[in-house]
């Protein structure tokens, strides 16, 4: 019997097949298409032949736990336990699956906010637990009085993803406060905080759990290399959670990765002497900006992006075909690959709002916009 009977392929892979079949710009999948920092392929090329290609300890390259532990400390002033509180992982999507696994039993409750990353749901199942989709408020903040009333006895954790995948929400001050007085009352529950696109938010500063006092000894924070450093490819990440947690994260860690790629463990952490992530948000915030101008004057209604390399748009000007079939529309007769946001809720709900990465060079940018203009 299937653990996942629901489970079928990705839409990302889906929609990036289509693409790639009928010939289309690719702003679907989220991953950058420009060139990595120069600097890093002159360290990669610099260390790669080095004596540094076998395993390394199983949490991770001491340098590089102790490089992570400064970035979180400048960043967040969090002081890092590196030999108990951290792990580095092949990328956030096993550090996610990996807590998931080892910190939920059969039968707990894990509350997922819709619309949410599709690898939330399947580490729950697989761990033997009871996925509850929770729906946030149409404008993509967080429903409080939804959460709390979905909280039961049997709930273990909430998942919690800052700056929000797909739709570049930014959590608040006051959605932190509305949240840590709910969970006051509930000290059974833990958080697992994927803040993946952490160094990738404009206008609002990104807010992340590891400043939150009353919080902080509950917490799982989720963070990607891939993502900040656009080496996703590369699927480096690093969980940091309280030692008690930690140490049983570890036991699910060593038996299902042990330890991840050397090289590009020692090569990020040289390069995380040299590189300034302020300087990745500045120029992320640009491409939103060009893209945003770009198609501001199509019928596509443009909705606020705060943070991570998605744009999300409405398109009931334009069709009033379901999401799923207006992205395939828009692959085969425009040219353009898009993710429909209805296949992450658990209900499939369609508010007629697709999903555009713009981490892609300018050129990439500008053809797509002239395309997406037309229609």
């Amino acid at each position: 019997m299937s653990k996942l009977p629901n489970t079928t392929t990705s839409i990302f892979s889906v929609m990036s097949q289509l693409a790639n079949e009928h010939g289309a710009i690719n702003l679907s999948q989220g991953f950058p298409n420009f060139p990595v920092d120069e600097r890093l392929l002159e360290i990669s090329e610099r260390l790669l032949w080095g004596n540094i290609h076998q395993y390394t300890p199983m949490a991770g390259l001491p340098s590089l736990l102790e490089k992570i532990a400064q970035l979180t400390f400048k960043n967040y002033n969090r002081k890092i336990n590196t030999a108990t509180q951290m792990l580095v992982t092949a990328g956030a999507t096993q550090g996610i699956f990996t807590a998931i696994s080892a910190l939920v039993n059969k039968g707990d409750e894990v509350i997922i906010l819709d619309p949410s990353y599709d690898s939330y749901e399947p580490s729950v199942l697989v761990a033997g637990g009871i996925p509850v989709r929770i729906a946030l408020n149409e404008d993509y903040s967080p429903n409080f009085n939804r959460i709390e009333a979905a909280i039961t006895a049997k709930t273990k954790m909430i998942v919690i993803n800052n700056p929000h995948n797909p739709t570049g929400k930014i959590w608040s001050e006051a959605d932190f406060e509305a949240l840590e007085l709910i969970l006051e009352k509930q000290p059974q529950v833990l958080i697992l905080s994927d803040e993946v696109y952490e160094y990738i938010s404009f206008l609002h500063p990104h807010i992340s759990f590891h400043t939150r006092e009353k919080l902080i000894d509950r917490t799982i924070v989720a963070s990607s290399f891939g993502k900040s450093l656009h080496v996703t490819g590369w699927k480096v990440g690093y969980l940091i959670a309280p030692e008690n947690l930690m140490l049983e994260i570890k036991k699910v860690h060593q038996f299902l990765v042990f330890s991840v790629n050397s090289l590009s463990q020692h090569i990020i952490s040289e390069y995380l002497d040299v590189v300034d992530f302020n300087q990745i948000s500045k120029m992320y915030q640009q491409k939103r900006d060009l893209f945003q101008n770009l198609i501001k004057n199509s019928r596509f209604e443009v909705l606020p992006c705060d943070g991570t390399y998605f744009q999300v748009v409405n398109y009931k000007n334009i069709s009033t075909q379901n999401d799923v079939d207006f992205a395939r529309e828009l692959i085969v007769k425009h040219g353009v690959a898009a993710i429909p946001i209805s296949v992450f809720h658990n209900d499939a709900t369609d508010r007629h709002m697709l999903r555009f990465c713009f981490a892609k060079t300018d050129e990439t940018l500008i053809a797509a916009a002239e395309k997406l203009n037309s229609i």
